[in-house]
């Protein structure tokens, strides 16, 4: 197969782990008798630097040329630390979410055997834990309007908007991914409180009946966030808002012991979007020592969502399960023995695809 990725490294340690991350495409590729063309274009404070705009329009094109979107992380303290900055690189995130059309974020959480005794809930809460959140990503509070202040400043306001063609077309992938999983659905919302939520609640409803091999629960979502750390292994797949979902996959990712090993996608109805769920962690940057291990599933998901290619995908999580198995890891989730270098750890899982 000829595939096209388009490579969006950011800023801080996102060209190190991406760069990594390429190595073991190229690899999978080389094994399985693939073609890979990559492309690669500055996004966040890189394009800020560059082009005065943290997603300009070149990047948008090599973003609609490609096949699939290997993305690293944005962010930078000159501009995280100034207030009053007009242009930040999350805003470039924000608008390349709106402008692809990218308006599901799936993020699974799993253990990893060998690091299970890392994460903080005990053992038995989370040995075996494996679900996935679908979050609505263009619509709600987010980029709702109105927004703004009052004229003395006192006041601030944002607005909540959800539209029933957004909920539906996130709620079918939820539906669909847990008929292929163990058949459990779970919407998450406030719909004792809000009118979005209850939006949400009735066209789930809606949708259930034409799945009906999925058992469909519904769940505020201050009863998930406390279900999340007592019993992580009664979820499934979760469908929810913008906002729910921004706060509650962060509080998931934790569970397998270091944000550094988390992938993530971001799904429309034609482009694809793969990154690890990790910041640009810019104390690291340029030192060699980031983990690039979720940027690598990251790239794992890009060939089963992206491309429908489960091999290839399965051949990466392997080789991945075999570094942390065997201690190829970086200085984050080393312990006790050598920590490896960024490229040493890419290297190594490179050569043992």
């Amino acid at each position: 197969m000829e595939m096209n990725i388009a490579l969006l490294p950011g800023d801080g340690i996102g060209p190190e782990v991406i760069a990594q991350a390429v190595k073991v495409v190229n690899a999978v590729a080389k094994k399985f008798d693939h073609k890979i063309t990559f492309e690669e274009a500055p996004v966040g404070a890189t394009a800020i630097d560059l082009k005065g705009d943290p997603y300009p329009d070149s990047t948008h094109q090599v973003c609609l040329r490609a096949d699939a979107v290997l993305f690293g992380a944005i962010g930078d303290p000159k501009y995280d630390n100034d207030p009053k900055a007009k242009v930040r690189p999350e805003q470039g995130l924000l608008s390349m979410r709106k402008q692809l059309g990218l308006f599901a974020n799936v993020r699974p959480t799993f253990t990893f055997p060998s690091l299970i005794h890392k994460s903080p809930l005990r053992l038995e809460r989370v040995e075996g834990v494996d679900f996935v959140f679908f979050r609505e990503l263009t619509g709600g509070i987010y980029f709702g309007e109105p927004r703004g202040r009052n004229e003395q400043g006192t006041k601030a306001f944002d607005t909540n908007i959800y539209s029933k063609e957004e909920i539906t077309r996130l709620a079918r992938m939820g539906f669909e991914a847990a008929q292929k999983r163990r058949k459990l659905l779970t919407c998450v919302d406030k719909a004792n409180v809000l009118a979005t939520s209850r939006l949400w609640r009735e066209t789930v409803q809606e949708l259930a009946s034409e799945y009906p091999e999925v058992k469909v629960e519904y769940e505020f979502v201050d009863a998930v966030a406390m279900r999340l750390i007592q019993w992580p292994k009664a979820y499934d797949v979760l469908i929810t808002e913008n906002l729910f979902g921004d706060i509650l996959t962060d509080e998931a990712s934790v569970i397998s012991g270091s944000m550094g090993l988390m992938p993530s996608a971001s799904l429309g109805t034609e482009n694809k979007l793969f990154e690890p769920i990790h910041g640009s962690y810019p104390q690291a940057a340029g030192k060699d020592i980031a983990n690039p291990l979720a940027t690598v599933l990251s790239a794992a998901m890009m060939f089963d969502y992206a491309f429908d290619l489960k091999a290839e995908a399965q051949a990466i999580s392997d080789v991945v399960n075999k570094s942390l198995a065997e201690g190829i890891v970086t200085e984050d989730i080393a312990e006790g023995g050598k920590a490896y270098k960024t490229s040493e750890v890419g290297d190594w899982l490179a050569e043992n695809v």
